[in-house]
């Protein structure tokens, strides 16, 4: 009934609003009620106040107009009011248009490392183009200000609007882990990256810059823990909520007693938590590489390298003879310890090329012994070999948002990779299936090479062996991965006794099988019953937001070089860390917000 009696009231206020309009030239506009004739509004909008202006103002001058008069009449005077106060509301969409034109510029600088001042240069093409092709809309582009100033603005509230909306997605946490890594910029600065992995109630994943905290001072684990323990508490997150920390490998981060992580489940304990370290895979499986000692053949390899790039005159030379020759590649590769991929990389190359290289070094007089020892030789493709599958292994660890499960499962693969390559090198006939470079040296040289192939199954064994002790802290939660990622192949017997009635339900329901056969490992737990599989789902939880290596912030590291140069060092820590959230952020800045929360739509400020 109340429903029936308020359309009414509508329908009729419509209708008396109509006959205003054609008796008296009166008309409803933004809750006001105005005069068509002379655009003045009265107080109250009853009929009394409109009949009586009408009367005093303007009824000597519209009383004889007949009926299609006044309609016509109202309908002009209507399009003019309409067209008046659009007049204003275009100004305001041009303003407002032009300022959220300038927030997208500076978005583009920022993600592509540009400099603040870069703004002038784009508004300078920005009239080239304007004059060429849209003459009649120069003056828009013109009040477009990309001054290096309203950039920087620009960027900062961007930068906030991100953290806002991470902040309150930290609310809907249920955990949430951290990766951490620390280095020194161009300017000396320590500079501590903290990285963010949540997830909510349904499984939402957000991977997200914590802070950058710019350290003056020193970078003791004490400190480190200062500087995070300020970021998580400015966000607001419960720390009982922490479910991992993952460092890279430095004492002031995996120390036993004093390093950030130790430190960090300290804290996590008192506040009534249980938050495990560990050490990320990629870094450990970097450090498990050099346990392979090939330095007699690493060493005149490096210094060969070094005698064609190190003198500019000798290195076109090089790469003229390559290019006269038609050779397969144009130059040899520099190695370097801190690119993951550089070792193989430069082996590989360094054996495409050795004929030539052996040739360039004969014209200088500079022969190289070793390019015609088959046993330098066969060590030489043995370390390449072994090196590609590192490198490939070192690949499969990268990229964002990867579940650790997965991530442990490459590293355990390899380990079983490695036994079989020991057996298949320690055997009475050697294999050299999976050794593609060790097999073409021992065809060209196999007299001299049948014989040696044997010590490697030996390194291979220490491999194993130092990737056993390396990943040692992933064992930890080897059991919980297993039943994460495999919940239908695991013996409940084997498992928590809090999870052990909640599998067995989950192991006999077929339905639940074949979703599990079709969907992601996500989705799969975003569809379980909250009520009915809790305990699971929790499980499920925790090791989706562990964070498996610390990659997100290697390659934010690559971000910050880029952006903070030599002819760039006087950048500001607080906008450095401005330009890194928009840069890495995957969520979408709220434009319409930040524009809202302006007071004024002036496309320089």
């Amino acid at each position: 009934m109340a429903t029936s009696k308020k359309r009414k009231v509508d329908k009729e206020g419509r209708r008396f609003n109509e006959r205003w309009k054609s008796e008296y030239f009166f008309t409803e506009s933004h809750n006001n009620c105005v005069c068509l004739i002379c655009n003045e509004t009265v107080s109250v909008m009853k009929e009394y106040n409109v009949k009586r202006h009408y009367e005093a103002k303007h009824a000597n001058s519209y009383q004889k107009f007949s009926d299609s008069e006044r309609e016509d009449k109202v309908k002009q005077l209507e399009a003019s009011l309409v067209s008046q106060q659009r007049l204003f509301i275009r100004a305001k969409e041009s303003n407002e248009n032009i300022t959220r034109a300038s927030y997208e510029v500076a978005i583009l600088i920022a993600k592509h490392g540009k400099p603040f001042s870069e703004g002038e240069f784009v508004q300078e093409c920005v009239m080239k183009i304007a004059e060429n092709i849209c003459p009649d809309k120069k003056q828009e582009f013109a009040n477009l200000c990309l001054a290096r100033n309203t950039i920087a603005r620009r960027i900062e509230e961007i930068s906030s609007d991100i953290k806002k909306q991470v902040t309150k997605r930290g609310h809907k946490f249920d955990n949430f882990s951290l990766a951490c890594d620390e280095s020194t910029d161009i300017s000396d600065t320590a500079q501590l990256l903290i990285f963010l992995r949540g997830i909510d109630e349904d499984m939402n994943i957000t991977e997200e810059l914590l802070d950058l905290k710019s350290i003056k001072g020193q970078t003791r684990g004490v400190d480190l823990l200062q500087c995070v323990s300020d970021a998580v508490d400015d966000m607001k997150l419960p720390w009982e909520k922490l479910s991992g920390i993952v460092t890279d490998g430095a004492p002031a981060m995996t120390g036993e007693r004093s390093g950030l992580a130790s430190l960090l489940c300290n804290k996590v304990s008192e506040q009534g938590g249980n938050a495990i370290k560990l050490h990320g895979l990629i870094h450990q499986q970097v450090l498990c590489a050099k346990c392979l000692k090939f330095d007699h053949v690493v060493s005149p390899l490096v210094k060969a390298i070094n005698f064609i790039r190190a003198k500019a005159l000798y290195h076109r030379q090089f790469q003229q003879f390559l290019s006269d020759i038609e050779a397969q590649y144009g130059d040899v590769i520099y190695h370097n310890d801190v690119r993951w991929l550089s070792r193989g990389n430069a082996l590989q190359r360094f054996f495409l090329l050795r004929r030539e290289i052996g040739q360039f070094f004969d014209e200088k007089g500079h022969a190289m012994k070793e390019l015609s020892d088959p046993k330098w030789l066969a060590d030489l493709a043995f370390v390449i070999d072994i090196n590609k599958h590192l490198n490939a292994l070192n690949v499969s660890l990268q990229g964002k948002d990867a579940v650790v499960s997965q991530l442990y499962s490459h590293i355990k693969a390899f380990a079983t990779k490695l036994q079989l390559f020991k057996r298949h090198l320690s055997q009475s006939e050697i294999n050299t299936s999976h050794f593609p470079t060790l097999k073409e040296v021992m065809d060209c040289f196999p007299k001299e090479t049948c014989g040696k192939i044997g010590k490697y199954a030996n390194v291979i064994e220490d491999l194993f062996a130092e990737f056993n002790w390396r990943f040692k802290d992933f064992t930890i939660i080897e059991k919980d991965m297993h039943v994460f990622a495999s919940p239908f192949s695991v013996d409940p017997v084997d498992v928590a006794h809090e999870l052990q009635l909640e599998l067995i339900d989950l192991q006999c329901d077929d339905e639940l099988r074949f979703r599990h056969q079709q969907l992601s490992q996500i989705d799969f737990y975003r569809q379980l019953n909250k009520e009915k599989f809790p305990t699971l789902r929790a499980l499920a939880k925790r090791m989706l937001s562990l964070f498996g290596s610390t990659y997100i912030c290697e390659q934010t590291f690559s971000i910050m070089n880029l952006n903070k140069t030599r002819l760039r060092s006087r950048i500001t820590d607080a906008h450095l860390r401005d330009v890194i959230r928009v840069v890495t952020t995957a969520v979408k800045p709220d434009l319409t917000n930040v524009l809202q929360c302006r007071s004024q739509f002036h496309p320089s400020h």
